[in-house]
């Protein structure tokens, strides 16, 4: 079993920037890849981005490739979200995910999901 909690989301002006924050617990962190997915009313959780579990490999979904950013910190069991040139299109409620073996882009892949976090862009 993993626990995932996300933080850091909020209201932030077109253009600006945000960190999310997602605290693991539970298995052997170092062991699982981590992603991030978003989803807004009415649609289906989209791929934003995802690492490896050493943090080596990486993959971005178009819509934010050359803005946001994914990293991670086995010794801290975090894994976290930079995300710069927000759009309002980034609007969502984002989740945190992880998984056993390796990255996936998939959704379904995911074993392992926190609660969310609301990112709101607006002018």
């Amino acid at each position: 079993q993993v626990q995932l909690v996300e933080s850091g989301g909020g209201l932030v002006q077109i253009g600006g920037s945000l960190r999310l924050s997602c605290a693991a617990s539970g298995r052997t962190f170092s062991n699982t890849a981590m992603a991030w997915f978003r989803q807004t009313p009415g649609k289906e959780r989209e791929f934003v981005a995802t690492i490896s579990s050493i943090g080596g490999t990486y993959y971005y979904g178009d819509s934010v490739k050359g803005r946001f950013t994914i990293s991670r910190d086995n010794a801290k069991n975090m894994v976290y979200l930079q995300m710069n040139s927000l759009k309002p299109e980034d609007t969502a409620v984002y989740y945190c995910a992880a998984r056993g073996g390796r990255t996936a882009r998939v959704a379904t892949e995911y074993d392992y999901w926190g609660q969310g976090t609301q990112v709101t862009v607006s002018s």
